[in-house]
């Protein structure tokens, strides 16, 4: 059976959209009838991507994918089948809004496809970081524990995204009301100032001069200067999709600016650790993992690098070595992974490793926010009082003539 997605009206003459399983349309017309659903609409669920749900639907971010994968976990380790599991998830309240996708993920695991494939095919957002982890469960047996891993992985990743997003927030709104209260003021507020000291036929001081000039700098070059800002940040994007060699010597700049390098550097290591180990407990070959490790990482020069020495190790170099020659892995890392060989318990000292490297990110983040915040409202403040000054003094100067 195949699931086909409905618009029809209810016996209360109420619309009603939903998803029906049934062999054919004609077959899903019959089942919505014997319901008392008058259907109006019969569209294949794998068709429908410009209907109401597959709006609702196209988000399969990641807090959903976590949730997805921690009930699929705990549904296998009660022993249920790929199909009932997603039978229960359709269902689930907690993922209305995605039913569409996971229904349509049921159908063609019924056609014979992997559950793997399935997932990916369905939305761009599963990568192929987390199709390779469904992969190896699928070949070892072992979904129930793998997926468990993996929402808890998407879980920590989540955590740490959101962690510098809100460590933005309050900077980001100063900068922006410091810039749009700057544009005024330059714009309107000392122009007029400087105006009325014409008009009484007295010099303009050489700060409101200055910041005079600077307004019309801005109010004549501005708004061009945006549209190229802008269009360059489009070219670079579009160019950037395709240009695997300029995504790298962009990102391989940001390794070397002053605080954000840093942060970037230990933000690598904590993602390539962590997802090393939980590949190696999971059964991926050193090799396959070091790939996708190199993914996880989010960084594209990191990623060619790992590629390369993928072959090196391949050929009988060491996963140490091959670290030291990724200058941004270089560090501590090549030490645990030779301590974890050395123990034999190589997963065991990449988590410790991540945890550290965790504690590091945190720290740092706690330092740089409390450099950022008083240096930010240092410059506002010193903003502040140069427009103040260059309003005051023509005013001043405009009362001294009036006496």
């Amino acid at each position: 059976m195949k699931t086909y997605a409905y618009k029809g009206y209810g016996q209360d003459g109420r619309t009603q959209r939903g998803l029906v399983s049934a062999n054919n349309p004609k077959d899903a017309r019959e089942r919505l009838a014997r319901g008392g659903t008058l259907s109006e609409s019969i569209t294949p669920a794998s068709e429908s991507d410009h209907r109401w749900y597959a709006r609702r639907t196209r988000n399969f971010g990641v807090d959903v994918r976590a949730m997805v994968y921690h009930e699929l976990g705990a549904l296998f380790s009660a022993g249920l089948s790929v199909d009932q599991s997603l039978d229960i998830l359709i269902d689930s309240p907690e993922l209305a809004e995605h039913r569409n996708i996971l229904a349509v993920v049921r159908d063609e695991i019924r056609e014979g496809q992997s559950l793997a494939d399935a997932l990916s095919s369905q939305s761009s957002r599963v990568s192929p970081f987390e199709k390779a982890i469904i992969e190896v469960g699928e070949r070892a047996a072992t979904l129930d524990t793998i997926f468990e891993e993996l929402a808890a992985f998407l879980e920590e990743q989540r955590y740490l995204r959101d962690k510098v997003r809100n460590a933005m927030i309050y900077p980001a709104f100063v900068v922006g009301i410091g810039l749009i209260i700057a544009v005024f003021m330059l714009v309107t507020v000392i122009p007029w100032a400087s105006s009325l000291l014409e008009e009484a036929g007295r010099d303009v001081p050489a700060l409101t001069r200055a910041m005079v000039s600077t307004g019309n700098l801005v109010r004549s070059a501005g708004p061009f200067v945006a549209l190229a800002l802008l269009a360059g940040g489009f070219w670079f994007k579009h160019r950037a999709r395709t240009d695997r060699a300029l995504r790298c010597r962009a990102d391989q700049r940001v390794f070397g600016l002053p605080v954000a390098g840093r942060g970037y550097t230990i933000l690598s290591n904590l993602r390539f650790a962590r997802t090393m180990a939980m590949l190696l407990r999971a059964g991926v070959p050193l090799l396959e993992g070091m790939a996708l490790a190199g993914r996880a990482t989010g960084s594209p020069w990191i990623e060619s690098l790992v590629d390369a020495e993928s072959e090196t190790v391949r050929h009988g170099s060491t996963l140490e070595d091959a670290l030291r020659r990724v200058p941004p892995l270089a560090g501590s890392l090549p030490g645990w992974v030779r301590a974890g060989e050395a123990s034999g318990d190589l997963p065991r000292l990449l988590t410790n490793a991540a945890e550290r490297y965790q504690r590091q990110w945190e720290s740092m983040i706690t330092r740089a926010l409390g450099l950022f915040e008083p240096i930010l409202i240092l410059v506002i403040g010193g903003f502040v009082l140069v427009v103040t000054l260059s309003i005051l003094l023509p005013i001043l100067s405009l009362s001294h003539t009036l006496e």
